[in-house]
């Protein structure tokens, strides 16, 4: 392939110049990429292996909160602790706690111990874990790769993520046909080690910062609250994931408009995370952006058309393909504001606002969720859903007017 070639594709495909100049970040990449693929195992294993012990969705549905509750709560003090101690040290610990726990799982699987009330433990422990450990990875990043490589690193992380939401749970639902629950266990507690060594080979990461007080939380959120550009960021992502989130709503859709079942449902909900996916695969064209805050409000707009227009079409593949544009585009977005924030914000201050982003990306989905099957109930799924999806795109337009800052934002002279 000559040069020009590889340019060309370059511009399409994801920017791999992280992972070839930074071994460091390749080790924590790849890492990260085997332990999400695990965790998506283990929360496929509980929940089925809740529903088997209970009978009961309601006592599968309490997974998943006593999964939020602690992310929400502990997200912001994480961050503050990343901000505080050495950042290696804490992803070490959390990452070794994580491992532990569905060691934990796999033990009691082994020895029969079937108690609904010991898996809630264990989730919410993971959940603590995981709040200590995000923001402590996300904030390392910045010292690993100089200022040019970040957004293309958080277009790798994107598909890090996304791959491990996708493949982790089929993957879980083989293991446990085939090998029951605590294989399925043991095998995310084998993948966590190598996450493990890529932070154990990290050199040492204390947060940038003057005097000796202990980074608090309040304090990054007054911060926080001197940075427009920096609220922005969450100011849009609220507008996709609480006024434009129709997924509380796939299973009712699935019956009601393409005359489906829970393998409609599936679908309508696997289609975003193609997208999204995809939006990291073919993320190299966003290299050419300078103004990262258009590109947002952009992204999100499109989000939210593209939510409304599938309120209105009744074809299923059509539908399929505005959830992966959907998807797509929260991609976008979201990598343009990690960079933002990694980019814009000091050293001192980025495990805090991660945790911030910790919360709204947690929290912000079920507001969403809450707030579509409301309006739905009171009205229509259509009304819900492409209503949801036209006043998103309003709020863009609000955001625009009111942060003309942020439409200016340039990525050469960040500014927060």
């Amino acid at each position: 392939m000559s040069t020009t070639e590889q340019t060309e594709r370059r511009r399409v495909l994801a920017d791999l110049t992280p992972l070839r100049t930074s071994a460091h970040y390749r080790r924590l990449w790849f890492g990260n990429t085997v332990s999400w693929v695990g965790q998506g195992m283990t929360a496929l294993a509980v929940s089925l292996q809740v529903y088997e012990i209970t009978r009961s969705p309601f006592s599968v549905g309490l997974v998943g909160l006593f999964s939020l509750v602690p992310l929400i709560v502990f997200g912001l003090y994480g961050g503050a602790i990343a901000d505080t101690v050495d950042r290696r040290k804490l992803g070490l610990a959390s990452a070794s706690g994580s491992a532990v726990l569905s060691a934990a799982l796999a033990a009691v699987a082994f020895a029969g111990f079937h108690r609904v009330w010991f898996l809630y433990v264990i989730v919410a422990l993971q959940s603590v874990c995981a709040a200590l450990s995000s923001p402590a990875r996300s904030s390392m990043i910045p010292r690993l790769l100089p200022p040019e490589q970040l957004r293309a690193a958080n277009a790798l992380n994107s598909m890090t993520t996304t791959f491990g939401t996708l493949v982790g749970p089929s993957l879980g639902g083989l293991i446990v046909g085939f090998g029951g629950y605590q294989i399925a266990y043991l095998v995310d507690a084998v993948a966590f080690s190598a996450a493990l060594y890529a932070m154990w080979r990290l050199p040492s990461m204390l947060p940038e910062r003057t005097g000796t007080k202990r980074a608090s939380v309040l304090d990054g959120l007054r911060f926080l609250a001197t940075r427009p550009n920096l609220r922005m960021t969450f100011f849009s992502d609220f507008c996709a994931m609480i006024l434009a989130h129709p997924r509380a709503l796939f299973p009712v859709v699935a019956v009601l408009w393409y005359d489906g079942d829970a393998r409609t449902t599936g679908l309508l909900a696997a289609a975003p995370a193609a997208g999204a996916l995809l939006g990291g695969v073919l993320s190299g064209w966003q290299g050419r952006i300078r103004h990262h805050g258009q590109a947002i409000l952009l992204a999100v707009a499109c989000w939210g058309t593209a939510i409304a227009v599938f309120g209105l079409t009744r074809n299923l593949w059509l539908g399929l393909l505005l959830l992966a544009l959907a998807g797509y585009s929260d991609t976008v977005s979201m990598i343009f504001r990690n960079t933002m924030m990694q980019v814009a914000a000091p050293d001192g201050m980025r495990g805090r606002l991660q945790g911030v982003f910790i919360v709204v990306v947690a929290g912000g989905p079920r507001l969403g969720d809450f707030l579509a099957g409301a309006v739905a109930d009171l009205t229509s799924p259509a009304v819900a859903i492409t209503g949801g999806g036209i006043a998103c795109v309003l709020a863009v337009g609000v955001l625009a007017f009111f942060g003309r800052g942020f439409l200016r934002y340039d990525a050469l002279k960040p500014t927060a």
